[in-house]
């Protein structure tokens, strides 16, 4: 059994199909991994969510900020624009069941027969992997609970913007949904930094999350997406495989082995 870690989509279902056919993927033996992200901005979202969730036990995906954003928009009952990236999806007769699906899937994933944890951000430099799978189940647990609607009314924001275990409440929750799935730098007082966007070479009074130096040894590799302006590659243990495809950039696939791995990419479609 192959397994391929694929970047961001946003709505590019139509480059998607292409990757999947560059690596001949077999929906009976391969299993997919999508890093979140897998709606807004590309012309497709629609077709994406239908086409992954059809994918059963072969897929799975974790939560970007994109897919709780459309998440919070649909519990808010919101009224699009006809031309948002978004409108199919919530006037979609299957939105019901495509939203529960979608609300369904985790913030994290780990397995540990390969040692690869598959995330849509990144993690805090100093958690071990217990604490990424216990903070993302805070998360998840209020997710696909009764009391959603109050956290995706309150998830919006960049406070708190350091981490500490003795945060309770929405702040926490915001605090962990933030590091997973929207964190890209730390300033020079180990503060997060949630609006700069642009490449480590245009932002060097930044540092990466994953050059943060951690008291926590890694024993497991982390494939992220998240930061389409980032050069796709490996940096230490952590592998960024957001290829930029909905900007005019490449849908990318990594085949997660242990002891090696393989890059695949398609153009933009749109």
């Amino acid at each position: 059994m192959a397994v391929y870690a694929i970047g961001d989509v946003q709505g590019c279902y139509s480059s998607l199909i292409k990757l999947l056919d560059t690596i001949n993927f077999d929906q009976r033996h391969d299993r997919l991994w999508f890093c979140g992200d897998l709606v807004n901005r590309g012309p497709q979202s629609l077709q994406t969510l239908r086409f992954i969730r059809s994918l059963g036990d072969s897929a799975i995906c974790v939560l970007g900020n994109h897919d709780l954003h459309l998440l919070a928009m649909y519990y808010r009952q919101q009224k699009l624009n006809h031309s948002d990236p978004l409108y199919q999806v919530l006037s979609a007769h299957d939105c019901d069941e495509l939203m529960a699906w979608l609300q369904s899937r985790p913030l994290v994933h780990y397995n540990a027969e390969i040692s690869w944890l598959l995330v849509h951000a990144g993690i805090y430099p100093g958690w071990c992997l217990a604490q990424v799978l216990s903070y993302a189940g805070e998360v998840e647990a209020v997710l696909q609970g009764s009391a959603c609607r109050q956290f995706f009314s309150s998830m919006y924001g960049d406070d708190p913007d350091s981490w500490s275990d003795e945060l309770i409440g929405l702040p926490r929750l915001r605090c962990i949904t933030n590091i997973l799935t929207r964190m890209r730098y730390f300033d020079k007082h180990g503060k997060l930094n949630m609006r700069a966007n642009g490449s480590p070479s245009d932002n060097r009074d930044l540092t990466p999350w994953f050059e943060v130096k951690s008291p926590v040894a890694r024993d497991f590799e982390i494939v992220f997406g998240h930061w389409s302006t980032l050069p796709v590659g490996v940096y230490g243990h952590h592998y960024a495989i957001d290829g930029g495809c909905v900007w005019g950039g490449k849908m990318v696939a990594l085949k997660l082995e242990n002891g090696g791995m393989q890059w695949y990419s398609a153009g933009c479609q749109a």
